[in-house]
């Protein structure tokens, strides 16, 4: 079958960890016809159907020339057999109007993974606010007296946009508040922003935990991300160290409450981020870390999601 990705530029790919590569390459071993295309290439006019300029490609098994286009041609999404939106964030205004061309793809036949509208229902940061069970003390606001509030009550306080990615914005502030105006202003923009703030949770030490949901099941093992030197953030994307290691009893508990609800609403593919026993993000765009995990354990993420996907097109 056809599968079409909606991605970053090939070319971008880091390929020795990149998790759309690994679904790419475990399709290609099954047979399937790999396409792919930007958000920016989607197109819907009246009288037509969704529609984008896409590449057929091939994969060639070298490190770095590691794909074969084809020239870019006119395709319609519901001919494919999935379209799988994998951009990574930030969740923007764009990001958002490709959501509505994907959801009309649907609507056209399409079988879009994840689902458009799930993926505009549940923004990374915020999406955690339907599970407090499961999250430590955190404030969403624009107020800065809010957040100076909230840090006099918890003393050690993490802040974030509600844009970021990668770790990027995240700003610590511990009992002495050193800063904390300065922050304040950068990320709330006087009242322009709204802005995240979770009490810090020393188990980031042991790493900031990502468990991949497949299909509503975790995944056995989590790739523990470690923040390395002075460092306080674990992302990949700023030198933290992934280690994967089974789930505990606690991870099992979050990640398959959570998982179930949001597959029932259409989300295939979650990543969870949990430090100590507290989520802190859920991941519905893109998230990451198949291959470390594969690497690592043996467990071959790539071949059950591509399983999960089979069973949804069939």
């Amino acid at each position: 079958m056809k599968l079409l990705f909606v991605a970053d530029p090939l070319e971008s790919f880091k390929t020795y960890k990149d998790s759309t590569f690994a679904m790419m390459r475990e399709a290609a071993s099954r047979g399937h016809e790999l396409w792919a295309c930007e958000a920016k290439d989607l197109v819907w006019q009246r009288g037509g159907k969704v529609s984008a300029q896409a590449r057929r490609f091939t994969l060639t098994g070298e490190v770095d020339a590691w794909f074969n286009p084809d020239a870019r041609t006119g395709i319609t999404l519901a001919d494919m057999g999935a379209v799988l939106m994998r951009s990574d964030p930030p969740f923007d205004s764009e990001y958002f109007y490709a959501t509505h061309l994907l959801e009309q793809a649907e609507r056209e036949g399409a079988k879009v993974f994840n689902k458009p509208a799930a993926l505009r229902n549940h923004p990374e940061k915020l999406a955690i606010l339907e599970f407090p069970q499961f999250i430590g003390p955190t404030l969403v606001t624009r107020h800065a007296a809010e957040i100076r509030a909230f840090h006099a009550a918890h003393q050690d306080i993490i802040l974030k946009p509600l844009d970021g990615m990668g770790g990027m914005g995240i700003f610590r502030v511990g009992p002495d508040g050193l800063n904390l105006g300065s922050i304040i202003e950068t990320l709330n923009k006087h009242g322009a922003q709204t802005v995240m703030v979770q009490r810090y949770l020393p188990e980031i030490v042991q790493g900031d935990k990502r468990i991949l949901i497949i299909d509503g099941e975790p995944i056995p093992h989590a790739l523990a991300r470690i923040p390395q030197g002075s460092e306080i953030r674990g992302n990949m994307a700023v030198g933290g160290k992934g280690v994967a290691q089974p789930l505990s009893a606690r991870d099992r508990e979050i990640a398959t409450t959570i998982g179930r609800i949001l597959a029932a609403r259409g989300l295939l593919l979650v990543g969870l981020d949990v430090i100590g026993d507290c989520v802190t993000e859920i991941n519905v765009t893109s998230p990451t870390g198949f291959q470390e995990v594969t690497q690592q354990t043996g467990f071959d993420v790539a071949r059950t999601f591509i399983d999960a996907l089979e069973r949804h097109i069939d």
